[in-house]
């Protein structure tokens, strides 16, 4: 086939694509309204990939050249197995290797373990600073992760977007900037990741220091620091953190908050723990990052253990 013959197949084939989904398989609401067209409509399709509605429309009308980010995001939200992706890049005349669906990143139980074992706290970090699993310590330090919808399970989404995360923060002007440093690296290593575009955009949109300091194009890579932050039960905190490479799965981060002993914050850390301890969370409260969220470590405050003497 011709070029003009291709992005006349490459319509058609877009347009067959979306017939085969339902609005309930990628999660929308219909509102039990009658929809004359069967699958997903363009405007739908177009929503999800984060192109306008023109655009795609001209695309299944075979007007258009897509770009291989645009066909990435199209591959995704079209659910395009191996297969269908090459044809779908064969036919706009990308590069004709297959580009492979990134798999859903799991923790290995081995590595669960040794977060369970750690006695400090610690998460695990995947793509895109996604929090994909965390022992009790880092929940009573942090948030309830169990109790966040998936999508929410992100760290640098939490920074911006979460108030209670917000104010936790002694530093959050240094450690805000630091998180967008750290996205705009992993825009570097996965620059078709439509979930890392939809992430960007979010947070542009709601914040204007998100927005600024993206502009600014600073880069950083998860190292370690020092984070001070607030915290309800013991007061001040001023902690390193230092991240490890997790060796099975190189877009997996161990992230471990320390304090040094002697200190008031290795006393308050120590006196979390107790209150841990005490209070142990449910199996789910350490859920991966997909599942029902479990109560929350707050939902009734038991009592506390004596306070830590500074």
């Amino acid at each position: 086939m011709g070029k003009e013959a291709n992005r006349t197949e490459l319509g058609q084939f877009l347009k067959a694509r979306r017939a085969e989904l339902t609005p309930a398989d990628l999660g929308l609401a219909t509102n039990g309204e009658h929809r004359r067209v069967p699958g997903l409509r363009r405007e739908e399709v177009a929503q999800l990939a984060s192109i306008s509605v023109q655009y795609y429309t001209r695309l299944e009308q075979g007007r258009l050249q897509a770009s291989a980010p645009v066909l990435a995001a199209l591959a995704d939200v079209l659910r395009l197995d191996d297969d269908q992706q090459t044809y779908l890049l064969e036919l706009a005349g990308k590069e004709a290797h297959r580009r492979r669906r990134p798999k859903a990143q799991e923790v290995r139980p081995q590595t669960r373990r040794l977060l369970d074992a750690l006695g400090a706290p610690a998460i695990v970090l995947g793509r895109r600073m996604d929090i994909l699993a965390w022992n009790p310590l880092a929940a009573a330090l942090l948030t309830d992760f169990s109790q966040l919808p998936d999508k929410q399970r992100n760290y640098a989404r939490l920074v911006f977007s979460d108030s209670e995360m917000r104010q936790r923060y002694a530093n959050w002007e240094q450690v805000a900037p630091d998180c967008v440093a750290f996205l705009r690296m992993e825009a570097a290593r996965h620059p078709d990741d439509p979930r890392l575009s939809e992430l960007v955009g979010e947070l542009s949109i709601k914040d204007p220091h998100f927005r600024q300091w993206w502009a600014a194009h600073n880069v950083a890579a998860q190292t370690t620091g020092v984070k001070t932050l607030h915290h309800p039960l013991v007061g001040e905190l001023t902690l390193d953190w230092e991240t490890l490479a997790v060796a099975t799965d190189p877009d997996q981060q161990l992230v471990v908050w320390t304090a040094a002993p002697g200190t008031a914050s290795h006393d308050g850390l120590a006196f979390l723990a107790s209150w841990v301890t005490a209070h142990p969370p449910t199996a789910a409260d350490n859920a991966p990052a997909t599942g029902t969220p479990a109560r929350t470590h707050a939902a009734a405050q038991p009592a506390l253990p004596p306070e830590p003497q500074h």
